[in-house]
């Protein structure tokens, strides 16, 4: 995965690792907040599952960047094709990279569509921040979704 902007924290490079320029790291060692949330829509159709993430970041800080983790009840065939930030961590499992995230920015969309073995009825997906630089959320309830997603081709929103 890219680290894109990664940075040591402030000018003195006392900062917290991870946190870039702007993250609101103000003093040595303390970690910035930012409230992420992810929001999207996944259907599944014919064995394909079609994926569309939107990470944004509710503030007050900025972060340099978040790392998604998809997570499907049922792994994908073959070697999937995944975009640039992307990786397999496991079998069922994505590691996605957003990039930096600004205050209240448009943030960072993630699509995604993967094929199945064989054609299931259904498939759950769960939604997670794997990482998000060291910042404290208050509202960690909106970072996470698990979406049932039959296999009708209908979008499912989360």
């Amino acid at each position: 995965m890219d680290g894109g902007g990664v940075g040591s924290g402030g000018a003195d490079g006392a900062g917290v690792d991870g946190a870039g320029a702007g993250s609101g790291v103000g003093v040595a060692g303390i970690a910035p907040e930012a409230d992420v949330a992810h929001h999207g829509r996944v259907s599944l159709t014919d064995g394909r599952i079609a994926i569309s993430v939107t990470t944004l970041n509710h503030g007050p800080s900025a972060l340099a960047g978040v790392t998604v983790r998809l997570t499907l009840s049922v792994p994908p065939a073959g070697t999937p094709n995944l975009p640039r930030g992307c990786l397999r961590a496991a079998e069922r499992e994505l590691l996605c990279a957003t990039g930096a995230l600004p205050v209240n920015g448009p943030g960072r969309t993630l699509g995604l569509e993967l094929g199945t073995a064989g054609s299931p009825h259904e498939v759950v997906l769960h939604v997670a921040t794997a990482w998000n630089g060291g910042a404290s959320d208050r509202n960690p309830e909106n970072d996470t979704h698990r979406v049932l997603v039959p296999a009708t081709g209908d979008p499912y929103v989360f």
